[in-house]
């Protein structure tokens, strides 16, 4: 045969793509392949990695001639010195690697990138493709990868600048330096993206950067443009738009209205996506929905997998006005047995969404589904009692949240993380912390644990993994010295690899905790830093630079009332005072209730404030005076000023109008409610970080805080409005 003949001639390795350019399932295809197999061990390792290439675009990922090519790729792989050859057969055999070859080939790969060496662009994004495959958020690699971007801005164009934030998106890596390199070469050209592909692109790379001007350019763009758009990035639009929180009506609309053309070509996954993007962007199209809702059953009718079931079912619950039909629930409980931990949420979220707001209609509705649900919580039970494996509990705990796993399944997945403790590594204490946080479980016997093995391992795990430890340990209020004197030690050694914003958090996490290490707190506080992180702050997304913003705030507080010997000033009136205009509410009926409870007992409503600012912009729910003999001073007769600013009371200046104006001996007296966000959700309901924070410095102030828990206020013992006052007499006075 003539192609067998020419596979003859070419057994050098001088193979073009085009060579197989034809369909995966051609019997040409299929003929070369079969030839190129028998010929595999004497391919050169040029002509292996573009044979692998081949492969790759035919979709041939789990072939079994990609195991034979992954054998001779570790047989050779120390000989393999070029970066190309070795991208190229990292990203060809990605699905068919062990770990210990994966941690190999990662190795390998640290050695040949060149950071200098501009030419090598192109292999660092195949390394990105290599970690997408693997789903490996490998910070090394990552970062010597996003250096090499860094240098080579004379290559990013919009379809690389796209695919690289595609690809730290989908390994959760962000990196300031490069989207502000990226928002200016995107903004600089922004008129010369005007074909429907390219203009895509720049929506989903600049829009959720974008200042207002250019956001607003993208938006009347997109809404011009949405009749040209294919499927595909009709879901990129709306992928973004959600990912801005953007509100344009007009813009949602006409997406909305170009939709029914596209909804035949997404396959089952594109439609949950679709359905998260419109009720996530809270479409009202309701003639929309009403083909989703068909597509979407149509599938889950035929739909065999677990998982794609579970999603069918989940995003079902999020169309509006949607009358569940039995087949429904007969499909959820056909695949039950069969769910992870994730689908099992998944569906039951749908199923207390509609037993809740009543949309199950047939007869004995509520019956089935209450015994649906209970099936549904045996599952579950019966898939933790069979875990004998850590990591694989914590991936499938990745995504699992919410009100169902937090009652039925929270108290016993903590157990079962206890009973494989002698599982925990370095190389899972990140997830493991993750899932703790998530959950606001504060197990003594896991924190150590993770305290223990973090402090043995500090050299391999990345500092910004140790900063995700330690903002477990702050937010819970878990306080180990050893373990925080070891990382402190070890992340000011390398703030280096903390970008501007990052190391704002870090020292936020720290200060809540205590610890103001010196050389942290001088490099934030500096008018070279703050310019930078100014910067850095304009292209964060929104969400990310709001939390900055506030955590500096914090930092500065705390730092100026722990740590007056910085010489720190407070800089952050102006910013507190925005805050607080833009989020002032209504005094809750709570706060109105105990309000006249002290009136009674004080004997007057001059006698407290309601919603008081303190110096430093804390917020407390009630403010009261009392003397030195524990009698309550009115605010009128001792002159102390307050503005009232909308219901909420601020003294500006604790030196000059709080301090002062207090008798000798007089006492102020903050009384706080604190609800169940207070406290961790195991049975300790220990005082979280923050709210230990707020009190320690209230005292600072002057203040003597009185926290009241939500447990206690609402208990059965105080019932009667008689022993809510007798209680609060006793708090404010201090009785025993």
């Amino acid at each position: 045969m003539i192609y067998c003949e020419n596979w003859k001639k070419n057994l050098s390795g001088h193979f073009k793509d085009s060579w197989l350019n034809v369909e995966d399932h051609d019997s040409l295809a299929e003929a070369l392949v079969t030839e190129a197999w028998k010929r595999l061990e004497r391919l050169s390792l040029p002509a292996l990695s573009k044979f692998t290439l081949c492969l790759y675009k035919q979709h041939r990922h789990f072939n079994p001639i990609i195991g034979q090519v992954a054998h001779i790729v570790d047989m050779k792989l120390d000989s393999i010195q070029d970066v190309r050859i070795l991208s190229v057969l990292m990203v060809g055999i990605s699905d068919v690697i062990s770990q210990s070859f994966r941690d190999r080939l990662l190795h390998k790969a640290e050695q040949l990138l060149e950071e200098e060496n501009e030419g090598h662009f192109n292999y660092a994004k195949r390394m990105l493709q290599f970690l997408q495959n693997i789903k490996l958020k490998y910070h090394p690699l990552l970062e010597k990868c996003n250096r090499i971007f860094l240098k080579s801005a004379s290559r990013l164009d919009i379809h690389s600048i796209s695919n690289i934030f595609g690809l730290y998106e989908q390994l959760g890596f962000d990196n300031a330096e490069f989207r502000l390199l990226a928002n200016q070469l995107l903004s600089e050209n922004i008129d010369d993206y005007y074909n429907p592909e390219t203009f895509a692109k720049l929506f989903f790379a600049l829009g959720p950067m974008a200042g207002s001007r250019v956001r607003e350019r993208l938006l009347v763009t997109a809404a011009h443009m949405a009749e040209e758009f294919s499927s595909h990035q009709v879901l990129v639009i709306l992928k973004t738009m959600k990912k801005m929180k953007c509100r344009n009506s007009h813009l949602l609309e006409k997406m909305a209205s170009v939709l029914p053309k596209h909804l035949d070509s997404y396959h089952v996954l594109q439609l949950v996506k679709l359905t998260q993007y419109l009720t996530g962007l809270r479409c009202r199209n309701l003639e929309l929905f009403s083909k989703l809702k068909i597509l979407l059953l149509g599938y889950l009718k035929s739909s065999v997998i677990p998982a794609d079931t579970a999603a069918i079912i989940r995003v079902l619950a999020m169309l509006p006005s949607f009358q569940v039909e039995e087949m429904i629930t007969n499909k959820a409980a056909a695949v039950l047995p069969q769910c992870s931990l994730h689908h099992l949420n998944c569906i039951a979220t749908a199923l207390v969404k509609w037993n809740h707001h009543d949309q199950l209609h047939w007869q004995n509705s509520s019956e089935l589904c209450a015994k649906l649900l209970q099936k549904l919580n045996d599952c579950g039970f019966e898939r933790l009692q069979k875990t004998n494996s850590l990591n694989l509990l914590l991936e499938e705990l990745t995504h699992v949240n919410g009100q169902w796993f937090e009652e039925v399944l929270n108290e016993e997945t903590v157990a079962m993380c206890q009973r494989l403790i002698d599982q925990i590594t370095w190389t899972n204490v990140l997830p493991l912390s993750f899932f703790l946080k998530k959950t606001n479980h504060r197990c003594p016997a896991l924190f150590d644990r993770i305290a223990s093995v973090t402090v043995e391992n500090t050299d391999k795990i990345h500092p910004s993994e140790i900063y995700f430890i330690l903002f477990l340990f702050s937010a819970l209020n878990y306080d180990n010295e050893e373990f925080f004197k070891s990382c402190i030690q070890h992340l000011t050694s390398n703030l280096s690899y903390f970008e501007i914003y990052q190391l704002v958090l870090l020292g936020h996490v720290l200060a809540v905790a205590g610890y103001f290490p010196p050389i942290l707190i001088t490099t934030i506080f500096n008018v070279s830093f703050l310019s930078k992180l100014d910067a850095q702050l304009k292209v964060l997304p929104d969400t990310l630079k709001q939390r900055v913003c506030s955590r500096l705030m914090k930092l500065n507080r705390a730092v100026c009332l722990e740590c007056p010997e910085f010489h720190i000033p407070w800089f952050h009136e102006q910013y507190c005072q925005r805050v607080f205009h833009n989020s002032m509410s209504r005094i809750n009926p709570l706060r109105q209730h105990v309000h006249r409870m002290l009136t009674e007992i004080l004997g007057g409503s001059q006698y407290s404030r309601i919603s008081v600012l303190t110096p430093y912009y804390y917020e407390i729910d009630f403010e009261c005076v009392l003397d030195e003999n524990k009698k309550p001073l009115s605010y009128m007769a001792q002159n102390i000023h307050l503005d009232d600013v909308g219901g909420i009371h601020l003294r500006h200046d604790i030196k000059d109008e709080g301090r002062k104006a207090l008798p000798p001996g007089a006492q102020r007296i903050a009384l706080e409610f604190l609800d169940s966000r207070a406290f961790s959700k195991d049975y300790s309901r220990h005082l979280k970080g923050e709210p230990a924070v707020k009190k320690r410095h209230l005292e600072m102030l002057g203040y003597r805080v009185v926290q009241i828990p939500h447990f206690e206020w609402n208990s059965m013992v105080l019932s009667t409005k008689g022993e809510q006052l007798e209680y609060l007499r006793q708090q404010l006075y201090g009785i025993q």
